[in-house]
């Protein structure tokens, strides 16, 4: 028996997960009384789309969409599954379409649809938009999900959580086929944790410029090793702060000066390939001298006669009562 491409992509329906669906009607229904309330959980996939439509084209539409609702009391008629198969439809110029139509409310039909999925063609981001919707569209919780499709609550945690860090920019162009799944979960959601501005940032490149995966992931590497450097380097400059606060003002100021040893150095072990040397490199040099000799003056002051230059002698000169010849002459009481 030859198998269409439309029942590959539908795969078998069955009842995973404990859930049945009685009393279904399948129905002929025009395309725009159809609700598509849940397109925005499903990727784009013009080649999918393309295998349906030649399908549908040569043996039929085999597999009916599935709708929660009932159109005959007038109700509204939500489109739970088959949103490839609409857009294949369309691509052949069709407004009509066998639809299954199920008689219950819509948490409940897209439940038994994600009981089933693991004999569908959902990718783990789908799965994640459509729990993500029943979770904070329709107000289940995590636990009741879980028990209702057949699955554990780690599963639909695992799940949510592979959307909970993703910009909502990122899963529109996932959505778009800008941007694989892969891509978004292990280099987008990290780095927006990180820095929710470098990952909008990285968005913008990749629409401007898209890479390969390949690509991205040796870039994401470098991001990471970088990252984890400047972070170490933070982290040894807060020790060093705190081991000057715990030294005192003395110990900071010992600090200081090797570090400014250590600069000399690294200026030194530089000038050879630097010969011959530019007039801005001079000139930065007698700026750095004039205020080396400034600071061993004060220090040699300082050094010989430390009574006599500290501040609380300074403040204590000050606060002495200043000679008759200099008080401020008073004035006439009246």
């Amino acid at each position: 028996m030859t198998v269409s491409a439309e029942q590959k992509a539908m795969g078998s329906r069955g009842s995973a997960g404990g859930i049945v669906i009685t009393d279904t009607k399948r129905l002929d229904l025009d395309l725009h009384i159809l609700e598509l309330r849940f397109e925005g959980a499903r990727l784009v996939d013009p080649l999918a789309v393309e295998g349906l439509a030649r399908s549908i084209e040569r043996d039929g539409q085999i597999v009916p969409l599935i709708a929660a609702g009932d159109p005959s009391s007038g109700g509204r008629v939500v489109l739970v599954d088959g949103y490839r198969r609409v857009a294949a439809l369309r691509r052949l110029g069709r407004d009509r379409a066998l639809v299954e139509c199920w008689p219950c409310d819509l948490a409940a039909a897209v439940l038994a649809v994600l009981a089933n999925s693991r004999s569908r063609s959902f990718a783990a981001i789908e799965e994640a938009l459509l729990l993500r919707e029943l979770t904070q569209g329709l107000g289940l919780s995590q636990l009741e999900v879980a028990r209702r499709c057949g699955r554990n609550d780690s599963w639909v945690n695992r799940r949510l959580k592979l959307i909970s860090a993703l910009p909502e920019q990122a899963l529109a162009a996932v959505r778009a086929g800008q941007l694989s799944s892969w891509a978004a979960v292990r280099v987008i959601a990290p780095l927006a944790r990180a820095s929710v501005e470098d990952s909008e940032q990285l968005l913008r490149a990749l629409g401007e410029a898209p890479v390969s995966t390949r690509e991205l992931k040796r870039w994401f590497e470098h991001y990471s090793t970088a990252t984890r450097a400047v972070r170490e380097r933070n982290e040894k400059e807060e020790q060093k702060s705190s081991e000057q606060l715990r030294n005192g003002p003395e110990g900071g100021c010992e600090a200081d000066l090797l570090r400014i040893i250590g600069l000399i150095t690294r200026v030194h072990r530089q000038l050879p390939s630097l010969t011959p040397l530019s007039a801005a490199v001079v000139k930065g040099f007698w700026r750095v001298h004039s205020s080396l000799e400034a600071l061993g003056a004060d220090i040699k002051r300082y050094a010989h006669d430390p009574e006599r230059h500290s501040p609380q002698r300074a403040a204590a000169q000050a606060a002495r009562p200043q000679p008759a010849g200099d008080q401020p002459v008073a004035q006439t009481v009246a």
